[in-house]
């Protein structure tokens, strides 16, 4: 029972976190509306099963006897994020504030909270380190895909109603007539969260 408490409440805590899954759901769903957002989340909770699964299943002969492909990985994630803030950056919105959404399909929705997330270092340490700390020799496999389970259930729970808040009317309306400006705000987070995590895997990697 204080093993499951434990893992709730550190699950809890970093997924309410701010990060790379919150700045993405934030501008893809005052940008593109609700349905747009809420696959996103869907992703996103996906997305966090590729993390349980090589934690349960050898993450650690991964880092051992494959460095160079845990390594690419990380950059990869970080290269992601910058992507997906030049595309914000590029992005010239209309001058009128409208309740129309951009045309995105229900999978690239998708793919953009999978990859997010999947990609995404501060989730892979998150996913790490809960489960080295909740987990022993005698807990069962059963254990880890069910704190799995949960954990991908708290991701999309609480992205899906970050994505609800940002499409309500009056606050998606309200950003959408500034949505230069929230677009800049929003490319810079995503920018800078990707080459931090680049510049922090780059120090750790050469000490």
């Amino acid at each position: 029972m204080n093993e499951m408490l434990a893992m709730m409440t550190i699950t809890i805590v970093a997924v309410i976190s701010p990060g790379p899954d919150f700045a993405m759901i934030t501008r893809t769903s005052y940008a593109n509306g609700r349905r747009t957002g809420l696959l996103a989340a869907l992703g996103i909770a996906c997305g966090v099963q590729v993390h349980v699964f090589y934690t349960l299943f050898g993450v650690t002969l991964l880092s051992t006897h494959a460095p160079l492909l845990m390594n690419v990985m990380q950059y990869i994630g970080a290269a992601y994020l910058i992507y997906l803030g030049i595309s914000a950056l590029l992005h010239h919105p209309s001058s009128q504030p409208t309740q129309s959404v951009t045309n995105v399909s229900g999978f690239a929705a998708f793919k953009m909270g999978f990859l997010t997330n999947a990609l995404n270092p501060k989730t892979m340490l998150f996913v790490i380190a809960t489960f080295t700390q909740v987990m022993s020799a005698h807990s069962s496999i059963w254990h880890g895909l069910g704190y799995g389970l949960f954990m991908s259930f708290a991701h999309w729970l609480w992205f899906s109603l970050v994505a609800l808040f940002f499409t309500a009317q009056t606050i998606r309306l309200r950003i959408l007539s500034h949505q230069l400006i929230a677009d800049r705000i929003m490319a810079v987070v995503l920018i800078g969260l990707g080459m931090l995590l680049a510049v922090s895997h780059l120090n750790i990697t050469s000490t």
